[in-house]
């Protein structure tokens, strides 16, 4: 919940380019401090590599901007309906996002444990964690896993 995550509160970037439309200008433009990893697990390999750590504080639009731009079209949300942002990219060229920018799309390889990859390959497992860390506690966001299985025919 936003009261959990309080503690963790921090100003968001500064929007310049492109700036927020008059109903997404706000007077408090906060986000949160919470560290996020994405690992793979080649399905070759009994381990994860880490393949980038980012940080939600980097997000361009906050929570509540992206909220009033989901409903500003009549879109309904109702309490624990799921709401996701999307990739998220960090200043530094460890802190990209997704697979895509970090192989800049293809272009370069990068070591995923004894494994090289460009793209995800079938088989392949993404992990995805966050959690923020406060003195005497944590507030996370569990694990989530994914694998990539092989198209249908």
């Amino acid at each position: 919940t936003l009261d959990a995550l309080k503690p963790f509160a921090c100003e968001a970037p500064k929007q310049q380019e492109p700036e927020p439309l008059p109903y997404l200008a706000e007077k408090n433009h906060i986000n949160y401090d919470i560290p996020l990893e994405a690992w793979i697990k080649p399905k070759e390999q009994s381990d994860a590599s880490i393949v980038t750590k980012t940080n939600f504080k980097h997000m361009y639009w906050t929570v509540t901007q992206q909220l009033a731009h989901h409903t500003v079209n009549g879109c309904n949300l109702r309490p624990g309906d799921m709401f996701a942002t999307g990739t998220l990219s960090g200043p530094e060229p460890d802190s990209l996002g997704c697979l895509l920018e970090i192989t800049w799309n293809g272009q370069k390889e990068i070591s995923v444990g004894n494994s090289i990859r460009k793209f995800l390959q079938d088989g392949d497992e993404v992990i995805l964690t966050a959690c923020c860390k406060g003195e005497d506690y944590n507030v996370g966001f569990g694990t989530c896993t994914g694998k990539i299985l092989p198209s249908l025919p």
